[in-house]
């Protein structure tokens, strides 16, 4: 089984402060992550001006402000995106980030990404995912707010117009999501359905979620993650924090050690084991020699050094060919 690829979802938790944003780095090489992932998108290019924010938004960060004002503020330059691609590679985690516009889009292919995420809000905008699919890149297709068929249809528009590999990934786009709105058997649906490799972007709080996505086959986990919840901004508080997310990662591996493969056998660590809790025929009171081994005289008990019971057939109407003690084990 190929590793989970474990996307630490920074998104625009640095707040427009490089410094923040390579702290959000240093904390998602340290937990483990695969990859650290931003947001790149020119605010003209994204809102009209005017454009709310939503409701999440609204009750973490107020209503003073337009959606556009509120994400103007958390711009990222060409130039602070060759730093921290920079900075990536210095502490050896992979650089994604999302594009919300095709001029950002054009900007991470000129910078040398590998892999494109699609956001979910985008899987309706039918230039952007021609745009998208013009690259050749390797595509990673979130689906929240999505319905079966209309992820299909972004499926087909990016096959048809040149993307080669497609990973779709389960989400919900509410922040926090709700337990009773996770629907996370909607993952095996898309598996099945698409037949493209599946995964999970996670806004539920705390880890719980993601680590049962990995238990029923996610192939990729994306999870928000701040320095701190506390902090002013609209995703932090739907966030999992530096310690949370190391401690997601390991749950990860470990999940991924447990799965193992589909073919049940005795493991190299219980074998030893198999002689202490499992039993041996042996007399159930004093035999003497003669006698005639049956249910009366014979019981199984550990440890399993002798006869296994399932000979029991075998040994019921011979005869002992010794004295025997109690609990002594038989033998023919």
């Amino acid at each position: 089984m190929e590793n989970v690829f474990v996307i630490a979802e920074a998104g625009v938790n640095h707040n427009g402060n490089i410094n923040i944003a390579k702290e959000l780095i240093d904390a998602a090489a340290e937990a483990g992550a695969d990859a650290v992932k931003f947001q790149s998108f020119k605010v003209e290019e994204m809102i009209c001006q005017g454009t709310e924010k939503a409701l999440y938004q609204k009750e973490i960060t107020g209503s003073f402000e337009t959606q556009f004002d509120m994400l103007k503020k958390l711009e990222l330059s060409k130039q602070i995106h060759i730093e921290l691609i920079e900075y990536c590679h210095k502490k050896k985690i992979q650089f994604l980030s999302s594009p919300f516009d095709t001029k950002s889009l054009w900007m991470l292919c000129e910078l040398g990404l590998s892999i494109i995420k699609i956001p979910s809000g985008e899987i309706t905008n039918l230039p952007y995912l021609r745009e998208i699919a013009k690259t050749g890149k390797d595509v990673i297709l979130s689906t929240g707010m999505s319905c079966l068929e209309e992820i299909r249809t972004a499926k087909m528009i990016l096959q048809n117009n040149g993307t080669k590999n497609i990973a779709v990934l389960h989400c919900n786009t509410q922040y926090p999501t709700p337990m009773e709105d996770v629907n996370l058997n909607a993952m095996l649906t898309l598996k099945k359905k698409l037949g493209v490799p599946v995964g999970y972007s996670d806004h539920t709080e705390g880890f719980e979620v993601p680590i049962a996505a990995v238990a029923l086959g996610a192939k990729i986990i994306e999870k928000h993650f701040t320095l701190d919840k506390r902090m002013q901004g609209p995703d932090h508080k739907a966030s999992i924090e530096p310690l949370e997310l190391k401690q997601m990662v390991n749950s990860i591996r470990n999940i991924e050690k447990a799965l193992g493969k589909q073919e049940k056998i005795v493991s190299p660590s219980e074998i030893e084991n198999q002689t202490i809790v499992r039993k041996s025929i042996v007399a159930a009171r004093r035999i003497q020699k003669g006698e005639v081994f049956s249910n009366a005289n014979l019981t199984t008990k550990r440890p399993g050094l002798g006869i296994s019971p399932m000979n029991w057939d075998k040994v019921i109407g011979k005869v002992a060919n010794k004295d025997y003690e109690i609990d002594e084990m038989i033998k023919l």
